[in-house]
């Protein structure tokens, strides 16, 4: 059940535990929660690109996708990108396992559609204790975050808390 102030908290909480080691992603959430017209004026070119001009409900949760690109921590990737793409994308985070599930993915994968071959890759990742997820912001992009498998349900409670979803790929 979310209280009123899981809106605030839970995508600060999504930010310790997607960036432990970057405290301006959630000093950016709770800004953009806390000061929405600042926020807006700060970020009007990145947040136009979005077809964002005014405050929306959902802008920390945005705030945070835009953070974590920020600090190569999260990758956004079309609907429709080249799997080559995404291999290229997702072994830029530094999130990334220090194990190379890239190792594990055949040829065939790579000729499937992005979301299929999402859903391999995160299958591959899951098999060296990783997680790929997707920090859902109602777009036909797909904002992909990497992290431990086990903390995967913590990161899906929290987007729900914040009325967002957040869900694992491959699982």
């Amino acid at each position: 059940m979310s209280g009123p102030d899981d809106a605030r908290t839970s995508p600060a909480a999504a930010a310790a535990l997607l960036a432990p080691d970057h405290q301006s992603v959630g000093e950016q959430v709770l800004h953009a929660f806390d000061h929405p017209d600042a926020y807006l004026r700060e970020r009007a070119g990145r947040l136009a690109d979005r077809g964002i001009d005014e405050p929306v409900p959902g802008l920390a949760w945005i705030a945070l996708v835009d953070a974590l690109a920020d600090h190569r921590l999260l990758a956004e990737l079309d609907w429709k990108e080249d799997p080559r793409e995404v291999r290229s994308q997702l072994r830029g985070l530094d999130s990334r396992p220090s194990v190379d599930p890239w190792v594990l993915v055949v040829e065939d994968d790579m000729l499937l559609p992005t979301d299929e071959f999402l859903r391999s890759c995160g299958r591959h990742y899951a098999d060296v204790g990783a997680a790929l997820a997707v920090l859902d912001i109602e777009s036909d992009c797909y904002p992909v975050v990497c992290l431990r498998a086990a903390r995967v349900e913590e990161l899906t409670a929290l987007a729900r808390r914040a009325g967002f979803t957040a869900w694992a790929l491959g699982v």
